[in-house]
């Protein structure tokens, strides 16, 4: 009988009382491994009541004091880094090593949510007018809420709720429900760190459960990572509601060779780039444009990610898992059979992949197309697997038009050994993630991660400055006091500590 994944309200594991469950499978063999509940109405009104009673103490926890809950939170995510990624490469079929990076870049922003005293501070100026001194506070919103992907279970969710408990709110997380059980374990370590009761609630659950999150007045802030028609969908909704929305969505990213590069720099950093992680990134390089001479390298390309093999989670020598499932499988091989029929080159054919020992995994091979254009469907739609589109242009201008011109901003890279080429790219280049001679740019958490255009529906981002204002409100004060009203009094020689 499989595990019934619990909810996580008012400071305890529940289990739901709801009629209607979510098989949870592993992707490498169908086994259903858990079911997740569609939360109820009332255990969600429980999860709202919870966090709207916690955030009365919550918010006036000293910081240095919520700074040492992350503190202690950190410390626990990196003693069980190996256990959590084993749940997570059983639940999203990610290899081992490429499980623990998820668990990592979490890791990563909770160290820096262990940093928020200094990032709370507010700004003050003496004197703006005569005797008249005015000063900000930094203070949290209240509710906020977040929807995570399930191609990232442990290190989205930490994107999200450290640093919104961290700034004094607490939170409402709703997973995937297709891989519940890394952001449970999380949850677990949160709650050995000394967590207080309430500041974290987890609802599992569908569309019902996020229509639910995106209209109830009591939420004020709500952050996704998801595609581009439910990204759409919530910003809409969600701001229609009055709610601040982050909506982190799809991605086209494109990486662009000068002839001048590192020939094999290129093509080792393209085969991770584009098939690693099975393509089920949104930082995933799916177009490689190769300008001028560097044309000359699309068979070594093709040939060295042919050469590439999926395999089970615990497979040291598989350079990459299954998708998620059977529809995701389904789907990305129709997008292979259409580009084909378009018109574009098949140099690696990734359709009717096995694997020995799991015949039922969803399974796709390394996937490479030359000669693209990009009036094509395998140009202009996000394929989401390890698939590659290989395109030519003359020089460096015809690839930045290119890349303007698509729809997606997430990210992009060039590759070269010219200064002054990676300079004109990265600054005339519409993509908010730029990498030079780095082909995945996901930046460190002490920035932001800053997608544009159709890649991102708000107007602060994820981590970094931009998550703490996204996160709290700014209260300006302006004061004047009167010299006049000073009594005098006798010396005080005591120091008060508190």
């Amino acid at each position: 009988m499989s595990k019934k994944v619990p909810l996580y309200i008012d400071g305890e594991f529940r289990a739901s009382k709801t009629e209607s469950w979510i098989p949870v499978t592993n992707p490498a063999t169908q086994e259903v491994i858990a079911e997740a509940p569609c939360a109820t109405q009332d255990e969600m009104e429980a999860a709202v009541a919870s966090a709207r009673e916690a955030f009365k103490t919550w918010k006036e926890v000293p910081v240095s004091e919520r700074a040492r809950v992350m503190m202690r939170y950190q410390a626990l995510l990196k003693e069980h880094q190996e256990e959590i990624a084993e749940i997570l490469a059983q639940e999203t079929g990610k290899t081992f090593e490429d499980a623990k990076g998820d668990v990592w870049r979490g890791i990563e922003v909770v160290e820096q949510a262990a940093n928020i005293p200094s990032l709370m501070m507010g700004e003050t100026v003496e004197n703006v007018a005569r005797s008249i001194d005015s000063y900000s506070y930094i203070q949290p919103l209240g509710i906020c809420a977040g929807i995570t992907p399930f191609n990232f279970p442990a290190m989205i969710p930490l994107w999200m709720f450290p640093m919104a408990i961290a700034c004094g709110n607490t939170f409402i997380l709703k997973p995937s429900e297709q891989d519940p059980l890394t952001p449970t374990r999380l949850v677990e370590l949160f709650e050995q760190a000394g967590a207080p009761k309430g500041v974290l609630q987890v609802i599992h659950g569908g569309k019902d459960q996020v229509d639910f999150v995106l209209d109830h007045p009591e939420i004020h802030a709500l952050s996704f990572v998801g595609s581009v028609p439910v990204a759409e969908y919530i910003y809409r909704r969600g701001t229609e509601n009055g709610k601040r929305v982050q909506a982190f969505a799809g991605a086209k990213n494109h990486c662009v060779i000068m002839p001048d590069a590192n020939k094999q720099q290129v093509i080792n950093n393209l085969v991770g780039a584009s098939v690693g992680a099975a393509g089920q990134r949104c930082m995933a390089i799916s177009v490689a444009v190769f300008v001028g001479a560097a044309k000359e390298w699309i068979p070594e390309v093709a040939e060295a990610i042919a050469k590439v093999r999926p395999g089970a989670w615990n497979d040291e020598n598989a350079a990459y898992g299954p998708v998620i499932s059977p529809q995701a499988k389904a789907r990305i091989e129709q997008m292979i059979t259409d580009g084909e029929n378009e018109g574009a080159k098949l140099l690696v054919d990734g359709r009717g992949c096995t694997v020995e020992g799991l015949p039922d995994g969803n399974w796709v091979g390394p996937t490479v197309f030359s000669e693209v254009t990009a009036d094509m469907d395998i140009y202009k739609k996000e394929v989401f697997g390890p698939v590659l589109s290989m395109m030519e242009v003359d020089d460096l201008d015809d690839a930045l038009t290119l890349v303007n011109n698509n729809p997606y901003g997430n990210g992009t890279s060039i590759f070269t050994s010219n200064g002054a080429a990676a300079r004109k790219y990265q600054h005339e280049v519409t993509v908010g993630q730029v990498g030079i001679n780095i082909p995945i740019p996901v930046p460190l958490p002490f920035f932001s991660f800053t997608g544009w255009k159709r890649s991102f529906f708000g107007d602060l981002h994820a981590y970094g400055k931009q998550a703490i204002r996204f996160y709290t409100e700014t209260k300006t004060v302006t004061a004047r006091w009167f010299e006049s009203d000073i009594e005098a009094s006798g010396p005080n020689m005591s120091i008060h500590l508190k």
